[in-house]
This record gives C-alpha cells, sequence and structure tokens, in this order.
C-alpha cells in the first residue's frame, strides 16, 4: 500500500467518526440519558461513550411508595454528587449496562431535571 493510499484511509476513517459523533450529538436533545445498570440501579446524566462509558452530572433514578396512598408509587431523582462517595463523574463498566439512551425533552424526567436547573 502506498502513503496516498494510507492517507486516504485514515481520512475516510476521521471523516466517519466525526459524522457519528455529530449524529449522536444531535439526537441527544435533552443532553441527558438513561443508563440502566445489570444490577437494576437506574442512572441519568450527561452520558459520554468514548473512549470509556462515562456518567456527569448524574442522579440515581429510584421508586418510592407513595407517603399517602400506599397502591401508588413516585420516583425520586438523587443527585449522585450528595452521596456520600459524592463523585464528580462516574466510570461505567460496558459489560455492565443493560442499556441507555437518550431521555426525551417531553418525559416527566426531562420535566424534573429542568425544574432543578431552574
Amino acid at each position: 500500500m502506498n502513503q496516498k493510499n494510507i492517507v486516504i484511509v485514515v481520512v475516510v476513517i476521521v471523516m466517519v467518526v466525526g459524522f457519528g459523533f455529530l449524529i449522536s450529538k444531535k439526537n441527544m436533545k435533552t443532553g441527558y440519558s438513561v443508563v440502566y445498570m445489570t444490577t437494576g440501579e437506574v442512572y441519568i446524566g450527561k452520558l459520554s461513550i468514548f473512549p470509556d462509558f462515562t456518567l456527569t452530572d448524574s442522579y440515581q433514578f429510584q421508586v418510592v411508595k407513595d407517603t399517602i396512598d400506599a397502591n401508588k408509587n413516585n420516583f425520586q431523582l438523587n443527585p449522585v454528587k450528595e452521596a456520600l462517595w459524592a463523585p464528580e463523574s462516574m466510570y461505567l463498566v460496558k459489560n455492565n449496562i443493560v442499556f441507555y439512551g437518550p431521555i426525551s425533552p417531553e418525559s416527566k424526567i426531562a420535566q424534573a431535571l429542568s425544574e432543578k436547573v431552574k
């Protein structure tokens, strides 16, 4: 392979990676993603998947019983930064992730997060 072909291959790879990055950023309308772990824990935060799975500005999603009606459930978003171990970011092990994806701006979680930011 000559040097010209190597340059062309490198340029194409950089363009494909860049295009994929731009598309993934465009699809994340709220900036927040949900991450469901094999342990059953659910985290909400700003997810970066390259070079590692990293979650920042994160919250732990918890379902709690309604204090008035025991048949109903409510949800809580507990900031991870208020936990005893209070990390600035969480580095997630890919094998422990069941699924992840962007949060819809119309979802109740996105609305709750926008109220917390205000």
